[in-house]
């Protein structure tokens, strides 16, 4: 793989710099780097190397370790299916692709067992997989069954013309009716599970809208402009409304903590792959959000 280092990482140390442009974790950049598998402008350097702008970083990506993945009986509620795409309803909870410390009982198996065909350009482990949500999220997910619409799906991504419109229940009153936040997000440096706002990150930007207030708390829309790993959380972690039940970005005290965060995908729309029709499709919010918002209501 070949990338040019951006003007945000100028003089950066060369572990740093790769760290916040690409999706590797700083354990496996280190380790290549260490293995002379890293090279700056043809050169082999150390990870104290400190980059300039323009320079141009040369490394191999290691293959990821083939899962034996089963194909699992787990319910799934597939929303819509065609010969090129499936859309699913993700329940909270459920991890999307098998990992470490999870390698069953995620989407992927659940795929696996209800649809006949998934595409192969994430391989073993991600077939069919176009974009992810989060564990704790639930919500409406976009499969490719090919490669052809893999890539043209996965294309409307990179140039933001797909929609993705979520809700959620963000603590503390949001005085304006609509807004847009635009911060940078890269890896935490002092935790790696979580992400966050640092000034030489990924571009991320973010729309809401509020739709009802309540005593302490405000039920919002938002739509991703950008695709950044915890993109909504951080965002609204960042300007000091994070989500209800975050066990991340959010404070302990929260709407009935250990039922995950109240955080939804709900609205999903994109072309078809094969035919250029404009498709969009909703998933009304789990069971635990609807009560929620009925108590939060009745306060």
């Amino acid at each position: 793989m070949q990338l040019e280092i951006t003007k945000e990482n100028d003089l950066q140390r060369l572990d740093k710099a790769l760290s916040n442009q690409t999706e590797l974790s700083r354990t496996v950049l280190t380790a290549l780097i260490r293995n002379e598998k890293v090279s700056v402008n043809g050169a082999v350097k150390k990870a104290k190397y400190k980059v300039k702008t323009g320079d141009v970083i040369t490394f191999e990506i290691p293959e990821a370790k083939a899962l034996d993945i089963q194909a699992e009986n787990i319910p799934l509620e597939i929303v819509y299916q065609d010969e090129d795409v499936a859309i699913v309803n993700k329940p909270q909870g459920m991890v999307v692709h098998p990992a470490a410390g999870h390698a069953d009982g995620t989407l992927v198996n659940a795929l696996m067992y209800h649809v006949t065909d998934l595409s192969g350009i994430n391989g073993t482990i991600r077939p069919g997989i176009v974009h992810r949500i989060d564990k704790d999220t639930s919500g409406l997910l976009m499969i490719a069954k090919n490669d052809q619409a893999h890539e043209r799906l996965a294309a409307q991504l990179k140039e933001k013309s797909n929609k993705r419109r979520y809700v959620a229940i963000v603590h503390g009153i949001l005085p304006n009716d609509f807004g847009t936040i635009e911060a940078p997000i890269a890896r935490n440096p002092k935790d790696r599970k979580k992400q966050a706002v640092i000034a030489n990150g990924k571009p991320a930007v973010t729309h809401f809208e509020v739709l009802e207030r309540f005593e302490r708390y405000t039920l919002l829309a938002l739509e991703l402009e950008t695709g950044r790993t915890h993109q909504i959380r951080v965002h609204l972690a960042y300007i000091g409304h994070p989500v209800a039940g975050d066990p991340l970005y959010g404070p302990k005290k929260t709407l009935t903590p250990n039922h995950g965060q109240f955080l939804h995908a709900q609205t999903l729309g994109f072309k078809h792959p094969r035919t250029g029709e404009w498709m969009e499709f909703e998933a009304e919010v789990p069971k635990i959000f609807e009560q929620t918002l009925k108590n939060l209501r009745s306060q």
